[in-house]
């Protein structure tokens, strides 16, 4: 069994910086697609960022330039620095997991494990 569990949401105001974290406990190997998707009220889950099992890094365009996705100890800990915050970055943050390859377009469909999210507020 996996559990993922998100930290470092809060409410910012625009153009400050948060850092999420996303700590995974339990079996965590075979995971080759990591991300931080976003679900704001009324609006369908979007990716935000992605890492795959080779390393390679990608953003949504909304993100891209501002947000940072790292990781730490083997994967385990995955990271996403968010910058230059405005209203519209406003949501619940959530990581996930899979044992499948990263595949774009990148939808929720596929992740096998996800944590329960962490509130981000962006105010103007």
């Amino acid at each position: 069994q996996t559990q993922l569990e998100e930290s470092g949401g809060g409410s910012v105001e625009a153009g400050e910086s948060l850092r999420l974290s996303c700590v995974a406990s339990g079996y965590t190997y075979s995971m080759y697609c990591r991300a931080w998707f976003r679900q704001a009220p009324g609006k369908e889950r979007e990716w935000v960022a992605y890492i795959d099992g080779d390393g390679k890094i990608n953003y949504a365009a909304s993100v891209k330039d501002r947000f940072v996705l790292s990781k730490r100890n083997g994967g385990t800990t995955l990271y996403l620095q968010m910058n230059a915050l405005n209203p519209d970055d406003s949501a619940m943050y959530y990581c996930a997991f899979s044992h499948r390859y990263c595949e774009e377009p990148i939808t929720s469909v596929g992740f096998n494990y996800w944590g329960q999210g962490t509130q981000v507020t962006v105010s103007s």
